[in-house]
């Protein structure tokens, strides 16, 4: 009888002994698997541009190429930051189109018919943009109007504005260091490579940062006793990472260096990468957006941050009209067509939820370059405008629906 009762002891013992390993096992690969699902937009891109690098023998990725994905896809780029920060807040912009439209008529008006300089005509040009975002604001935040109703008025009278200030002709050409805004480049500093030594420097210089602020940030949860990721998953990625970052840089370093629309954006992803993660405002934001009568029981000034929010929206739209019209060097009635989809799809695609309260700048930045890629791509094979229009829109489709799904599984609404 005591035999038969040690042995059934000894095979729990001997489970005992396999069953942490196997949890561990288990613990690691769900987590790897979960992280692999909350970089699910960096893996699409990833996908994305080896589908249209196949399909168009290697164009795609060309060092030209990729320098004028980033020239041309800036200003969207621009425009995507300040829309996923309103979108993440519950609201919507219809209107950043026509005021990038209207602000890049403003800047001609400024740089060419007054005559006035290039750096106090970007200047005022940005001021007019937030002055813009002061009046929607106004309406949205404070008045109640729904940013929806508010920003399609604006669609329609910003529009109206510009035709009227451009007089339903174009403006050009502008001063060369406005131009440089949207097509120059950091080259030939250090005098003429074969490799642009600046640009590859800044690159080394990034990979060390991420690595430092990886490390710091590991180091910091283990110190509070919070869950981290396997240690070897978590340099695999880190490399990763490294690798493309360095790839990249090669290429621009190959053609003409850095362009200065890339270097706005950094700046740009750096300032309200910090805003929405490490500040107040940012905090409030995702705040109002998960909860907007909670946010005003807990005490945020909601009003306040929403009115904020619409005029950084605004300041960020005139970037954007900026940038566009130093790219093609003319401010005309027909900029800033369609620009605000491009950066609503870009916020989407990048993962920011439809009810808000969920949403990242770097998500965001991915989204923008996707829509870019999916551009570029088709634009090299030869496929129409229209059938563009069509593989877009399923995209956009897709990734709400995907974003639908997901809240769903995870037992929200």
């Amino acid at each position: 009888m005591s035999d038969l009762e040690t042995k059934p002891s000894d095979s729990t013992a001997a489970g005992a002994q396999v069953n942490p390993v196997e949890n561990k096992f288990t613990d690691r690969l769900s987590h790897i698997l979960g992280d692999l699902g909350k970089n699910g937009i960096f893996i699409a891109l990833i996908l994305v541009v080896v589908l249209f690098s196949i399909l168009t023998n290697g164009i795609l990725l060309r060092p030209q190429n990729i320098s004028n994905l980033i020239v041309q896809n800036g200003y969207i780029l621009v425009l995507a930051i300040g829309m996923v920060m309103v979108i993440i807040a519950g609201h919507i912009d219809l209107s950043v189109g026509s005021v990038a439209a209207f602000v890049g008529a403003v800047s001609g008006v400024f740089a060419v018919q007054w005559g006035l300089p290039w750096w106090l005509s970007i200047i005022l040009s940005l001021l007019v943009g937030a002055l813009v975002g002061v009046w929607q604001g106004f309406w949205i935040a404070f008045v109640g109007i729904p940013a929806f109703i508010v920003t399609l008025a604006g669609m329609l009278i910003f529009r109206g504005l510009a035709l009227v200030v451009l007089g339903n002709a174009n403006i050009g050409s502008f001063p060369a260091e406005y131009r440089a805004l949207g097509n120059g480049f950091l080259t030939n500093l250090f005098g003429e490579f074969q490799l642009d030594p600046l640009t590859l420097g800044i690159a080394a210089i990034a990979i060390v940062a991420l690595f430092v602020q990886q490390f710091r940030t590991r180091r910091a949860r283990q110190s509070y006793n919070q869950e981290v990721e396997p240690f070897a998953w978590f340099v695999t990625k880190l490399v990763l990472v490294a690798v493309a970052i360095g790839l990249f840089a090669f290429a621009l370093a190959t053609y003409k260096g850095i362009p200065v629309t890339l270097i706005v954006l950094a700046v740009l992803v750096l300032i309200y990468g910090i805003v929405m993660n490490r500040s107040t405002f940012g905090r409030h934001i995702y705040a109002i957006g998960g909860n907007l009568h909670a946010a005003e029981l807990s005490g945020i000034k909601t009003r306040r941050v929403t009115f904020w929010l619409f005029v950084n929206m605004g300041f960020l739209a005139a970037l954007a009209g900026l940038i566009f019209t130093a790219r093609l060097n003319l401010a005309g009635p027909k900029a800033g067509d369609g620009f605000e989809l491009e950066a609503i799809s870009a916020a989407f695609i990048g993962g920011a939820a439809v009810q808000g309260g969920v949403g990242t700048i770097g998500g965001a930045i991915i989204g923008g370059l996707i829509i870019g890629v999916l551009n570029n791509g088709m634009s090299i094979l030869g496929i129409g405008i229209e059938w563009q229009q069509v593989v877009k829109g399923l995209v956009l489709l897709l990734a709400v629906a995907f974003d639908v799904y997901n809240r769903r599984r995870s037992g929200g609404r």
